[in-house]
């Protein structure tokens, strides 16, 4: 399995590897696009040293902002992220022993528990929570029972939605496309898609 996300190999490849990477792109994946937000997990890592959840969470707020705004920016609100992803480290290491993956596979969680952990994560709202659960689902090999129910629309079959279902430059476009229409129904009065 190998995530195709960013469209950049050695982001990508992280965000496959490194659980807490994923976690972090899902986190910085709001008021950017998708694949700066998930492109974001490599350039903190690049510049902190570091993707050790007790060492981000312990770094100096200060200094972890300016890693945020230093060109190309990791986030359009480097401060506010900066520290919503320092909060996000400290859960990891204090709750899940510094294993990110730990809320999706400690005890053999099925989708609920995995989604009730996840709303649990600083910056991780009701459909944030849903969207990582479907990635896990769709494409990160979580098989815990429930977890399309669980996940709502985003876990469907064949939908194009969010990040969960990017695979390919085709699927982004569709992705992309999906997301146009839900804002374009949203200002028109006509709701969601």
């Amino acid at each position: 399995m190998t995530l195709h996300i960013t469209g950049d190999a050695a982001a990508d490849r992280l965000l496959t590897d490194d659980p807490l990477a994923l976690l972090i792109g899902m986190l910085l994946d709001q008021q950017v696009a998708m694949e700066t937000a998930f492109a974001g997990p490599l350039k903190i890592s690049e510049r902190a040293g570091s993707l050790d959840p007790a060492a981000l969470a312990a770094f100096d707020p200060d200094a972890f902002a300016e890693l945020f705004k230093t060109t190309p920016a990791v986030h359009r609100y480097p401060g506010s992220m900066a520290a919503r992803v320092q909060a996000l480290c400290g859960e990891v290491e204090e709750t899940w022993g510094g294993d990110a993956a730990a809320i999706w596979t400690e005890g053999s969680p099925d989708g609920p528990t995995v989604l009730k952990r996840l709303k649990a994560l600083p910056g991780f709202g009701e459909q944030k929570a849903k969207i990582f659960l479907a990635l896990l689902g769709k494409q990160y090999g979580f098989t815990g029972d429930g977890w399309r129910e669980a996940a709502g629309s985003y876990g469907d079959e064949g939908s194009f939605r969010s990040v969960a279902d990017i695979v390919s430059p085709e699927s982004l476009a569709k992705v992309r496309e999906h997301k146009r229409a839900t804002k374009l129904a949203a200002k028109s009065g006509g709701g969601g898609v």
